[in-house]
């Protein structure tokens, strides 16, 4: 009785995922999608589970989110996953994540489905800040994808949007300073060519979505944010389902855009 009650559910949940993602497929494209992958740690920890097991989880959902935005079209997916702020952590916690990263990296090295779809892969943050070894491989990666254009894979790593803001600011100053750049030719379309997304023709994500149920934006992409539609959902990021996808983009989609106006 049980089995036959679950199997229901089970067939209900993918009648509607198959009715979503028609939906989904026949409306508005959406080009830039971003994500701030929150409650790793809380969703091990409802799991009795130890917290590097739920940055483990985190990560495996990663690779299930990029054939999703592949299947739909989306060309470019920034993630948000690790904040400058992120470093306060437990030194263990911080080097679990160091090596999970570069785990990760190692893989998307020589990943059939990122050579084969064309994809760049670029990080987005203080790179400096984090360890040698895989600050090298992070180089590798994107140097071995620089010229894909098919599709976008960042993630904001050691990332702060206001640390975004000053570094471009920097780079500005100093460009004025040395004669390179006259201080009236400053303005927002030259101060985006500077931001860690400058190499993305669609910098401004079209819809940000936030898991754990948290309604903030914790500094992430502030600049490109400012006309971005949000999506809060109340899924710790291991738990996130195609079915969550599915219903952030459709709410998206139902939306009337108006850019200030």
């Amino acid at each position: 009785m049980v089995l036959k009650k679950l199997l229901s559910i089970i067939g209900v949940y993918k009648a509607y995922e198959k009715w979503l993602w028609h939906q989904v497929k026949n409306g508005e494209k959406l080009e830039h999608i971003a994500i701030i992958l929150d409650g790793n740690r809380r969703w091990a920890s409802e799991n009795d589970l130890n917290p590097w097991l739920g940055h483990r989880k985190g990560a495996e959902k990663v690779e299930q989110l990029l054939e999703w935005c592949d299947k739909l079209d989306v060309k470019f997916v920034t993630l948000y996953t690790f904040s400058t702020e992120n470093f306060r952590r437990s030194p263990e916690e911080v080097a679990e994540i160091m090596r999970l990263a570069e785990e990760k990296f190692r893989i998307l090295l020589t990943n059939e489905r990122i050579h084969r779809n064309k994809v760049h892969v670029k990080v987005l943050g203080r790179v400096s800040l984090l360890p040698e070894s895989l600050q090298k491989l992070i180089a590798d990666v994107e140097k071995t994808t620089a010229n894909y254009d098919k599709q976008f894979l960042n993630f904001a790593f050691a990332y702060g949007g206001r640390a975004e803001i000053v570094d471009a600011a920097k780079t500005i100053a100093e460009k004025v300073k040395n004669g390179e750049l006259s201080l009236d030719a400053v303005d927002e379309d030259t101060f985006e060519k500077y931001l860690y997304t400058s190499h993305m023709a669609k910098q401004e994500p079209d819809l940000i979505i936030r898991t754990s149920g948290e309604e903030r934006l914790s500094g992430f992409l502030l600049w490109q944010s400012a006309y971005s539609e949000l999506a809060f959902l109340d899924v710790y990021w291991p738990d996130f389902r195609l079915i969550d996808l599915l219903r952030a983009m459709r709410t998206f989609q139902n939306r009337k855009r108006r850019y200030g106006a």
